[in-house]
């Protein structure tokens, strides 16, 4: 923590609400505290988890299960070797670097810092925001319908006011994407 404080004394009265917004980085953050209040912040904070004291056996279980699973996908989501070319990405799954056809991709979707990469056979997963990966050029050819959803255009079958068909999957459609999806559908 060499540099992020002043002095040992700062750091002695930072509450774990300031550590973590100091230390926004650490992927995961899980608080334990006497004080339920502060949950709300806490998530607002990006924390993983809010345990509050005394701890019950069995919720600090789930915790640690959700951090598992939480640390299995950041492990995994090491993918995006920006092995981009004008047709294909590679992507890192475990030891494997795996070859994906952009034409095959159906949909993108936001993970928190990472973006599922839905084809029709799997999901991936990549160490990368959505907003992010569609500034990619190899990415024009998808339409972002919600905060949470970006489709390839050639795989929208259905289009509702609320929501966008692809492969047979239901998709939402967010109201600041409206026009950008009414845009796709007058081209």
């Amino acid at each position: 923590m060499g540099g992020m404080f002043n002095n040992a004394e700062e750091a002695m009265e930072m509450s774990g609400l300031d550590l973590r917004r100091k230390l926004a980085k650490v992927p995961a953050c899980i608080f334990i505290t006497a004080y339920p209040e502060y949950a709300i912040q806490g998530f607002d904070a990006n924390a993983l988890d809010f345990l509050v004291k005394p701890i019950d056996d069995e919720r600090f279980d789930v915790s640690m299960e959700r951090l598992q699973y939480y640390l299995d996908i950041h492990y995994k989501a090491d993918l995006l070797d920006h092995s981009l070319n004008e047709d294909s990405l590679f992507i890192k799954d475990g030891h494997e670097h795996i070859k994906i056809q952009f034409y095959d991709i159906v949909y993108l979707e936001a993970l928190k810092d990472y973006t599922g990469i839905v084809t029709k056979d799997r999901k991936y997963c990549v160490l990368t925001p959505l907003g992010n990966l569609l500034k990619e050029k190899a990415f024009q050819s998808f339409v972002r319908i919600h905060r949470s959803y970006a489709v390839q255009k050639h795989f929208i079958r259905k289009v509702t006011p609320k929501a966008v068909m692809v492969n047979q999957v239901l998709l939402p459609v967010g109201r600041s994407y409206k026009e950008a999806l009414d845009s796709l559908l007058t081209q």
